[in-house]
């Protein structure tokens, strides 16, 4: 999210931060509805399905990152003078990025088994109304820190000349690319369990 928060400020402004959390909180709001409704918690619990998903968001990182680092060297097509801000392609993007991440990593959906319902039982004290706040409160406190980011590097972008923003770019794609090999390993250690 980070990475996907940080690359799409640059390119569309402060609004990749709340744009990569919407896709973040709409994946997670169905992935709670489908826990909770369905009892799927040892089902996304069981080390095989994990270990898919592990490897399956390593993968998806990988191509990520790729694509950041041979757009990075390709001079021509990492400029911050040829984005464009406020294109709704570009936005719907950020929302189906912020998704995709989230989708994808194995941990989102570990924590959602393990501490996440853990949460959501003791909220569930007070009702469906305590399960909303509890929710309500972490996607917001995504919603703050990701708009700070990108508020932040938008803002900075002024600050930077296009061979800084390659170099941000490229070190980002290497950064995701050693997250893909962690996924991977970590799915393919689940899968060994």
């Amino acid at each position: 999210m980070l990475e996907v928060t940080i690359d799409g400020s640059l390119k569309k402004g402060w609004t990749a931060g709340p744009l990569a959390v919407l896709g973040h909180g709409i994946l997670e709001l169905i992935l709670l509805i489908i826990i909770m409704t369905f009892g799927l918690k040892d089902f996304f619990s069981n080390p095989t399905v994990a270990g898919f998903i592990g490897l399956f968001g390593g993968a998806f990182l990988a191509w990520m990152g790729y694509g950041m680092i041979k757009s990075s060297i390709n001079n021509k097509s990492v400029s911050l003078e040829n984005q464009r801000e406020g294109n709704s392609a570009g936005m719907r993007n950020l929302v189906l990025a912020g998704a995709l991440v989230s989708a994808t990593n194995p941990y989102v959906i570990l924590w959602w088994t393990s501490t996440g319902m853990e949460s959501i039982r003791q909220s569930y004290t007070l009702g469906l109304i305590g399960v909303l706040f509890f929710f309500i409160g972490h996607i917001l406190s995504d919603f703050v820190w990701y708009s700070a980011i990108s508020t932040a590097f938008s803002r900075g972008k002024k600050l930077i000349s296009d061979t800084v923003y390659r170099w941000i770019i490229l070190l980002l794609g290497i950064f995701i690319i050693a997250f893909s090999i962690y996924f991977i390993g970590s799915g393919w250690k689940m899968l060994q369990t």
